[in-house]
């Protein structure tokens, strides 16, 4: 059966809603497998491995591209990918990988210690997307290859989390990139839309906004752990409204679903044949201030909103599955502290320091920006547009799709007052957290707060130049203080991480590195028996 006919019998069926919970399910059967249908709100603008990642875009990226490493399991841990081993200097400073034989791109290119060096130094020039990870530290002239499997990164500096980011940094084919330049762009105009990858899966139909189509590669060069259930491949299909998701998972038209929202979970617990997954995680859950610009550039108006927010209304909108943050880290993460006298409701420190403030009668509007779609940070909203008429502060609860909140979030000019915004540490050291904090950092990895301390930032860059850990521990500890003390968010919650699906889908792995809605595809299959 050709791609493009498969695609149309899966999809027809889809349609016309004829199939119905089971084994039956949303998977069409084929001669090569089953096709896993996904459920999600979010769309995926730019593919490019190195130009950008939020969940839903990692999520294909990982299956369609291979790293040196990966993270599995929980607590996370760093596993060999396309490195089997590597060595490090005594100082730190020098890192040495050792690449598989047997790695391929799609194209059937070997995976080669070239294609390695290039990857690398194309993000670092690019300075786009995962480049704030490693800039500082690599440049490109500090990326040799040794031999054909063996590829050497000589560090400016030691870097404690070096290897902690190399799992997000995935491996191009320089043949299929270099080939579709324009103009010297690295590819990046061919790459949006397209792979040049080794991975598990390869693009199949692309419809942005609509659906998107991944074919599993049957001699995928790392094999399948399900063996003979490999699945044929995923189709990922934008459902952007919780209540459609739920139906179209409990009709039997997805395989498993993001994005439902607290009370669904509770609703379908007891259906027969769905299964919740539903873990803690790193990911918090934050009221991002403009720090720089308009009324929330006044530290007394934030530590006003901070204290005005009824913390305890997240716990209840989650249905208890959440926890409060007590630090800018996630309680799970290295180096995490609690931090004192962290704000909490208190509608009396509230009005002391609205007093001390440039707006001490209230009177003014701020926007509150959320991803469309998101019933709880809806919900949010409304309970801090409650909290804050005591402060005679309206709220404007603005839903806006997630591509343009990053953008938006990007330059201080256009960044809103107030931004709701989930975020997964990419890495389980603190620096991954602790940087999105550094003034190197606005604009980039949800920094849409554009807090600017230089003293923090001082102590950020001594802190991941380190390899002393107890040094580290000491300055992380005095960062995360003197954040809280400077509120550029509302510091909200740690959320669960959840997930619905179907009981004939098997092989789920979770693990707390992995953005909100992000599955691991490769090691899914479908129990038809």
């Amino acid at each position: 059966m050709t791609r493009k006919l498969l695609l149309s019998t899966v999809v027809g069926a889809l349609l016309a809603g004829s199939m119905l919970a089971g084994p039956a399910g949303a998977f069409e059967r084929t001669p090569d497998g089953n096709i896993i249908v996904f459920a999600g709100r979010q769309a995926i603008p730019v593919l490019d491995p190195h130009v950008r990642y939020d969940w839903s875009t990692r999520m294909v990226q990982q299956a369609v591209y291979d790293a040196l490493v990966k993270y599995e399991g929980d607590p996370a841990e760093i596993k060999p990918w396309l490195a089997e081993s590597w060595e490090t200097s005594e100082d730190g400073k020098t890192w040495t990988f050792r690449l598989v034989d047997n790695a391929r791109f799609h194209n059937g290119d070997p995976v080669t210690a070239e294609a390695v060096r290039y990857s690398f130094e194309r993000g670092l020039k690019l300075n786009k997307g995962v480049a704030w990870m490693l800039k500082d530290f690599l440049a490109p002239e500090g990326i040799s290859v040794v031999d054909d499997r063996t590829v050497k990164f000589e560090l400016k500096a030691p870097y404690a989390p070096f290897l902690s980011f190399l799992p997000w940094w995935f491996v191009v084919n320089p043949a299929q990139v270099q080939a579709n330049e324009v103009n010297g762009d690295y590819g990046e105009a061919w790459l949006t839309e397209n792979a040049a990858g080794s991975g598990p899966f390869r693009i199949g139909r692309w419809e942005p906004n609509v659906l998107y189509e991944l074919e599993s590669v049957a001699d995928y060069w790392k094999g399948w752990p399900q063996a003979d259930k490999r699945p044929a491949g995923v189709i990922y299909r934008i459902i952007r409204e919780p209540a459609a998701q739920k139906a179209s998972l409990q009709r039997g038209e997805v395989d498993i679903a993001e994005g439902l929202t607290s009370d669904d979970y509770v609703q379908i617990a007891n259906v027969p044949g769905l299964v919740i997954q539903d873990h803690k995680g790193m990911t918090t859950f934050g009221i991002k201030f403009n720090t720089q610009q308009g009324p929330t550039a006044d530290l007394n108006l934030r530590k006003a909103i901070a204290y005005a927010f009824d913390y305890d209304a997240l716990i209840q909108i989650y249905n208890g599955a959440a926890s409060l943050q007590t630090s800018p880290l996630p309680d799970a993460m290295r180096g995490h502290i609690a931090v004192p006298d962290i704000p909490r409701k208190d509608m009396a420190k509230a009005r002391e320091y609205l007093a001390r403030s440039a707006y001490p009668d209230g009177g003014i509007t701020l926007p509150y920006v959320h991803v469309a779609g998101l019933e709880e940070a809806r919900r949010i909203g409304l309970v801090l547009l409650e909290n804050l008429k005591e402060l005679n502060i309206n709220v404007e609860i603005t839903p806006e799709q997630w591509p343009n909140m990053v953008a938006n979030g990007s330059r201080v000019e256009t960044s809103p007052a107030m931004t709701s915004v989930y975020v997964t540490p990419i890495s389980t050291d603190p620096d991954a957290v602790a940087y999105q904090y550094h003034k190197n950092s606005w604009g980039q990895y949800y920094a849409m707060a554009f807090y600017d301390n230089a003293e923090v930032s001082q102590k950020i860059d001594q802190a991941r130049a380190s390899t002393d850990w107890d040094e580290r521990a000491r300055l992380y500890a005095e960062i995360q203080t003197q954040i809280v003390a400077d509120q550029p968010e509302v510091f909200g919650m740690l959320q669960n991480r959840r997930w619905a699906h179907r009981d004939y889908l098997k092989g789920f792995q979770f693990s707390p590195v992995r953005f909100t809605g992000e599955v691991d595809l490769y090691p899914l299959w479908i129990d038809a028996e």
